[in-house]
């Protein structure tokens, strides 16, 4: 009994500091961790909710108009591109426009120039004589500005086209250049050539007025001696001093 003692006591020392040990190491507080990925995600969803709701414009709900939710999105757009600024008159609508143009479809094909032919062409702005995107495209420009048109086909010949020109559906390009304005349009340049086609009319009538021969030719009216003659068998003869006879009578 004695010699068991010890050993009983030293065990159960060693099962307590066994014990001990344990407790103490799940006790161990653990430092705190912070998550940045939750604070992330919360900005992403932040953002997307600013996204997926833009504020609204005021102009698209005017007073006395329903009101609805949503932005307008856009269909189809003219764009452009100032090539040269004009220094001249800025442009005016419901003004006769004198431009120079070269149009090309998107391909790089080019389908019509004035510049070639060396002629501008002249029209009335917004009154519907031209493509929609010409009534539209030259908003903002000066005389003596250049401008490119990137015009949708919406906006120029329609879902037709015009054959085989312009097929069906087709974008343009168009480099403008805006010559002149003016409240009428331009008096055309008179030809040099009526000068001289006004000549013959008046030589024709030279030969009218040499045919006075025809006129000269009163000496058959004058020949009246023959009716101045049929007095002599009258009992009248008193008139004949008043008409002396003519010389050929005589």
């Amino acid at each position: 009994m004695t010699l068991k003692l010890p050993s009983l006591t030293l065990l159960a020392t060693l099962t307590a500091g066994a014990a001990t040990a344990q407790t103490t190491t799940t006790t161990t507080p653990k430092k705190p961790v912070t998550h940045h990925t939750t604070t992330a995600a919360t900005t992403a969803k932040t953002a997307a909710a600013k996204t997926a709701t833009p504020v609204a414009n005021p102009a698209d709900n005017p007073p006395g108009v329903p009101k609805i939710e949503g932005a307008p999105k856009p269909l189809y757009a003219l764009r452009y591109v100032d090539t040269v600024i004009g220094t001249g008159a800025l442009a005016e609508p419901r003004k006769f426009y004198t431009v120079h143009y070269t149009g090309w479809l998107t391909d790089g094909t080019k389908f019509d120039s004035s510049v070639d032919r060396g002629t501008p062409i002249t029209f009335p702005y917004g009154a519907r004589q031209v493509i929609p995107g010409w009534d539209t495209g030259f908003q903002g420009m000066h005389v003596g500005g250049k401008r490119r048109l990137y015009i949708p086909y919406q906006l120029a010949y329609g879902e037709a086209g015009r054959p085989p020109v312009i097929p069906a559906k087709a974008d343009l390009i168009f480099d403008i250049e805006l010559v002149g304005q003016s409240d009428t349009p331009p008096q055309p340049k008179p030809a040099a050539t009526p000068a001289s086609e006004t000549k013959p009319p008046t030589d024709t009538t030279k030969p009218a007025t040499d045919a006075k021969p025809a006129t000269d030719a009163k000496p058959a009216t004058d020949a009246k001696p023959a009716t101045d003659a049929s007095p002599a068998g009258s009992t009248a003869p008193t008139p004949q001093p008043k008409t002396p006879p003519h010389p050929e009578g005589l």
